[in-house]
């Protein structure tokens, strides 16, 4: 007997923000249910996909029944009767519906939680993980960023840099690598109070003190991973996310940071200074605004040799404006982020095209997350090399790391990542 697509359900829950998103149920004609959790970004760029909110007074404004209501009535009556194991055509059917470029009419949380909760239904109905139905054969772990220190928009501080990040780099498994950040984390905590700061923690896990400046926060992760007893860049690395557009100036065109302004070449100059003092930094992400495409591309000429250079704002997981920068020559890796683009298959497409062109792909999470660990089986099923999930805090947060621990048993030593970046620095 075909399965085919019998009922969807959506209905209001609450992120790890506290905050209104939507969760959905997919029911197939055989009883399998699949269920999916819509993450939510606070630090988004203006070309994602529409997240559909209510407005008005309740919950100030951040109400998503409309959202709801869509998948409810248009998205589960357009999707009765469908094939859910076709996921490219259950995903187009509602891209059409929805007749919009940015899917403001029908809200991306509508449709990619019901794109995310049909492929965890066709997965259980056949009775595999949902890595393995996504992904196949030949796959594995990825190598993590942990945002540990919290800045931008993910903190009420002073430092203007949004995410410090640490990376197992040298690792036997991927629990040996998570261990190496879970004892990084907890020796930063000490670091941090010793300095005189609190150590309060921001959306993502990652502790917020009020620090003076970005070179702080870095001499502090080089400082809990020498006490930690590892050597930073061999066996912990550092990465980070500057996420420029919110120290950018429109008006200028230069960079309000940390109570100097910077033109875009001299911000580039500091950015290779902290590269210079830190040669453990292996990765940044948009050191420049969405807007300042040329500066991106110039840094990326400059510098993309040395280091990972990833594009998150300027092209938000949108395939046409991956291959747009992918001609600029700027990055040499992509952020990957579902609620971005709004279904599955475009962010499949997203992954291709990128690797296609020699880019790294890094997945993520968002500030405002679920119990849901979709994005765990979706960076395995993909081979995504690298997945940014937050600090080894918050439960939303560790339960995405869970995920991948019981995943690394299921797959054995096969599914073993090594060490993802070269050992091509000087560490000593």
């Amino acid at each position: 007997m075909e399965k085919v697509i019998e009922s969807i359900k959506a209905r209001e829950i609450f992120d790890s923000r506290g905050n209104p998103t939507v969760e959905v149920d997919v029911i197939l004609s055989d009883g399998t249910r699949g269920r999916a959790e819509v993450p939510s970004g606070a630090s988004t760029g203006e070309k994602e996909a529409v997240e559909l909110r209510d407005g008005g007074t309740r919950l100030q404004g951040k109400g998503v029944h409309k959202a709801v209501m869509n998948v409810n009535q248009d998205i589960a009556q357009a999707l009765k009767g469908t094939d859910p194991f076709n996921q490219a055509l259950v995903d187009q059917m509602m891209i059409d519906l929805d007749g919009t470029e940015n899917k403001r009419k029908l809200g991306a949380n509508a449709i990619l939680g019901v794109s995310m909760a049909v492929a965890r239904a066709a997965a259980n109905s056949l009775k595999v993980p949902l890595y393995r139905y996504l992904g196949g054969t030949d796959l594995e772990l990825p190598q993590t960023f942990h945002n540990v220190i919290n800045g931008g928009e993910h903190a009420d501080n002073g430092i203007d840099i949004q995410e410090f990040m640490i990376t197992p780099v040298e690792r036997d498994s991927f629990r040996d690598g998570f261990e190496k950040i879970v004892n990084t984390y907890h020796v930063l905590k000490k670091v941090i109070e010793e300095a005189g700061y609190t150590t309060g923690l921001g959306d993502e896990g990652g502790f917020a003190p009020d620090l003076s400046s970005s070179e702080e926060a870095l001499q502090m992760l080089h400082d809990a991973i020498l006490k930690a007893g590892y050597t930073p860049g061999k066996e912990i690395a550092i990465a980070f996310d500057a996420a420029a557009s919110y120290f950018f100036n429109r008006e200028t065109k230069n960079y309000d940071f940390e109570g100097k302004t910077y033109s875009p070449r001299e911000l580039g100059e500091y950015y290779a200074s902290l590269f210079e003092k830190f040669p453990e930094i292996i990765s940044i992400e948009d050191p420049y605004g969405e807007e300042d495409w040329d500066s991106f591309a110039e840094f990326t000429e400059k510098y993309g040799q040395q280091i990972q250079i990833v594009a998150d704002d300027p092209v938000c997981t949108n395939p046409k404006l991956i291959r747009e920068a992918i001609k600029k020559g700027m990055a040499n890796s992509i952020l990957i982020k579902l609620n971005q683009i709004g279904t599955v298959t475009k962010t499949l497409e997203a992954i291709r095209l990128a690797r296609k062109n020699g880019y790294t792909t890094m997945m993520s999470h968002r500030s405002g997350e679920t119990g849901d660990p979709f994005i765990a089986d979706f960076t395995v099923a993909t081979n995504s090399a690298e997945l940014k999930s937050g600090a080894p805090a918050r439960s939303e947060r560790v339960e995405k790391y869970n995920q991948l621990l019981r995943i690394e048993e299921e797959l054995g030593q096969a599914g073993t990542r090594l060490a993802h970046f070269p050992d091509n620095v000087d560490y000593d």
